[in-house]
């Protein structure tokens, strides 16, 4: 598996030092469920990259997961993809993170293809500079947290901004105390990820993917992890950002309402291909596509 620069899967042991933040310096001690505030930390403004899918397939073996995948998502649109378990829409996300492998087609974040580079006039595969530089553009919130258990959370938000992307410790520092104010976690800086509930381990990876300053973010099923009474205020969370900021999103959820929510734009999948798509009204009111009826009619009554 490629490796990622910005969400790594699994901490290695060298990293286990923390960073301590002494009880009373700059640090919220006001416990909360919702972001705190308006701009508590600067999310991304201005024009974030589009991405587009051109004749993408992917494979596992002799399964073909994605079939000559074609599909747009518009710099700044938030776009949501449904469909049943294995139909490929994480494996979307995965391509985009570089944690899986293109076997053919091509993927553009903005005007460049992150899995393919120029050279010599002539389109080769990405070395690994080409992708390092493309990732710092994306970042991902993962069904499974996938915090570091060895960190504590200040360090969990300031490792990769200071190693990745040369930010100065201090200034590290200073956005993860706001990122953490603004996801209602700013008296948890020094505690670790078993120290935390599954709600506020969601929320502190929500609010690392934003460390990295992306221009991109990708949510893969944020929720499905959690009890069922933390569910509302992580997605409330997340439509806050949404509607605060200028990224990309990319959200592969089962939760309908959430999508509905979020969503300027919903992508059916089924079989790796797209089956429909539409705004959200007509996707989930109108839906054209007797697949997309089926599955919905199965969704909601479960």
């Amino acid at each position: 598996m490629p490796p990622t620069d910005t969400t790594p899967e699994a901490p290695t042991p060298k990293d286990s030092g923390d960073d301590a933040v002494p009880k009373g310096e700059g640090v919220s001690t006001e416990k909360g469920d919702a972001a705190k505030g308006e701009g508590a930390a600067p999310l991304p403004r201005g024009e974030a990259p589009g991405i587009r899918f051109e004749k993408v397939i992917k494979r596992f073996g002799r399964n073909v997961v994605l079939r000559e995948l074609d599909f747009t998502v518009a710099p700044g649109e938030r776009v949501t993809l449904i469909g049943p378990s294995g139909s490929g829409k994480t494996t979307i996300l995965r391509l985009l993170m570089t944690l899986e492998k293109l076997d053919e087609g091509l993927i553009w974040i903005g005007d460049e293809t992150l899995w393919h580079m120029e050279r010599g006039g002539k389109r080769v595969p990405a070395n690994q500079k080409h992708l390092h530089e493309m990732r710092k553009q994306v970042g991902m919130v993962f069904q499974q947290f996938n915090l570091f258990p060895n960190m504590n959370v200040l360090r969990n938000l300031t490792e990769g901004p200071v190693r990745v992307l040369g930010v100065s410790k201090d200034e590290a520092v200073e956005r993860a105390r706001d990122l953490l104010d603004l996801v209602g976690l700013g008296d948890k800086i020094n505690s670790h990820p078993s120290q935390l509930s599954g709600g506020q381990q969601q929320r502190v990876a929500i609010a690392r993917a934003l460390a990295m300053q992306p221009r991109v973010l990708l949510l893969d099923e944020v929720t499905s992890a959690l009890d069922p009474e933390l569910v509302v205020g992580v997605q409330d969370l997340l439509r806050d950002i949404a509607r605060q900021s200028d990224l990309t999103l990319l959200c592969v959820t089962h939760e309908m309402t959430f999508a509905k929510d979020i969503s300027d734009r919903v992508l059916m999948f089924d079989g790796g291909q797209i089956v429909e798509e539409g705004p959200p009204d007509q996707i989930f009111g109108e839906p054209s596509e007797q697949r997309t009826r089926d599955f919905l009619q199965a969704v909601l009554a479960s």
